[in-house]
């Protein structure tokens, strides 16, 4: 069937699959390291003075993710490093990502990488849709034992691991992954944004 072709109907359920997107965003729960709520402007500004601070004391941004959460990383890492002129990278080389879950198991991949390349004083973001993932909670607990800070962005279950282990934990109530997914983009580009000092974009009418 041709695009043309679709029935009309499709349409209205499209605006509605776009809203439920816009609303959870907008419902997105943010905690403290304590399990404290923050207001979500808030703490996007928080993550936006933490990110320059970060790089201003000649540090770095570390992303780590996987799957489609590693898309993200990637993503996340290029772009404040060439839009935000924030120090920043990903962990997802395929071939150490292959050499490390071989020898290590794929738990490790990530924490063996931080353990080498993290410093006192870098900024690690976690992302997790389910916030289960054994690398990901690895990884914080790496991160932490280097002295780095943390955020995490997950979402699935409230009670999800991930949500209370960074100073600044993103939750998103939803157990579908292209919403998860999406959210924390939209979320790290907000705080991506702010650092470029780009206006906030008007209200569609």
């Amino acid at each position: 069937m041709s695009i043309a072709a679709q029935p009309a109907a499709v349409g209205g359920d499209l605006n509605g699959y776009f809203q439920t997107q816009a609303d959870l965003l907008c419902r997105a729960e943010v905690t403290s390291e304590s399990g404290e709520p923050r207001d979500a402007a808030q703490a996007v500004e928080w993550a936006v003075q933490k990110a320059r601070a970060t790089h201003d004391a000649g540090n770095k941004l570390i992303f780590v993710g996987n799957g489609g959460s590693a898309a993200i990383a990637s993503h996340m890492a290029t772009d404040y490093s060439k839009n935000g002129n924030v120090r920043s990278m990903a962990l997802n080389d395929a071939s150490m990502l292959t050499c490390l879950g071989n020898d290590l198991g794929y738990d490790r991949v990530f924490a063996k990488q931080l353990e080498l390349h993290a410093r006192a004083g870098d900024l690690v973001f976690a992302i997790s849709s389910s916030g289960k993932s054994a690398n990901i909670l690895n990884a914080v607990a790496a991160a932490r034992a280097a002295g780095c800070a943390v955020i995490t962005l997950s979402g699935f279950t409230p009670d999800n691991p991930l949500r209370r282990l960074g100073e600044l934990n993103f939750y998103l109530a939803s157990d579908r992954y292209g919403f998860v997914e999406i959210g924390h983009l939209t979320i790290c580009h907000a705080i991506l944004d702010l650092i470029c000092g780009l206006p906030h974009p008007p209200r569609p009418r």
